[in-house]
């Protein structure tokens, strides 16, 4: 299984599925957003960005899978998944215990070099209540999903990462 996903990581098949996985995800919580008309709060959007950082990692990767940017872009995919994942359990944590003196900011905090709530509100302006439970399936809130999917992004990084010692093996039509 190493083999195979050593074998994966340096193609670009593996790293596009990656970035369209996170893209599909975006357009989700857009269409929760702008359809459905839940309100995202400053939580949802930082989730939101480590999403971009998942999508982001599967570009850079796709981009040369065979060099070592394949390295760069496996750090950018821990990073953000690791992140995410941090983000969905703060989040969740807000939203079982609700506490007064815990709650989260009322907009989003971008660095003054990307100020992403300028360039696009319709996707980074944060309206909503980060303990507001506006939706559910299957008894799980949003960001409870969003653990179960950073978890899934990073388990599977880290097993791309464990795998990247073990060359994959080298099919010859005439070899035994």
């Amino acid at each position: 299984m190493l083999r195979f996903l050593n074998q994966c990581s340096r193609g670009r098949g593996a790293w596009l599925l990656l970035a369209l996985t996170a893209l599909a995800l975006e357009l989700i919580a857009l269409w929760f957003q702008h359809v459905m008309m839940l309100k995202p709060c400053v939580m949802c959007i930082y989730e939101r960005c480590a999403l971009f950082g998942v999508m982001g990692a599967g570009i850079v990767g796709a981009v040369a899978p065979k060099t070592p940017l394949r390295y760069v872009a496996l750090l950018i995919w821990l990073g953000s998944a690791w992140e995410g994942l941090r983000l969905s359990y703060e989040h969740t944590m807000i939203q079982l215990h609700p506490n007064p003196f815990v709650t989260c900011d009322f907009a989003a905090r971008f660095p003054g070099w990307l100020p992403l709530d300028k360039w696009l509100p319709s996707v980074f302006v944060a309206s909503g209540d980060c303990a507001e439970r506006g939706w559910s399936f299957l008894t799980l809130s949003m960001p409870q999903w969003m653990i179960v999917i950073f978890a899934a992004y990073l388990l599977v990084a880290l097993l791309v990462l464990i795998a990247q010692p073990f060359k994959p093996k080298r099919r010859d039509l005439f070899s035994r």
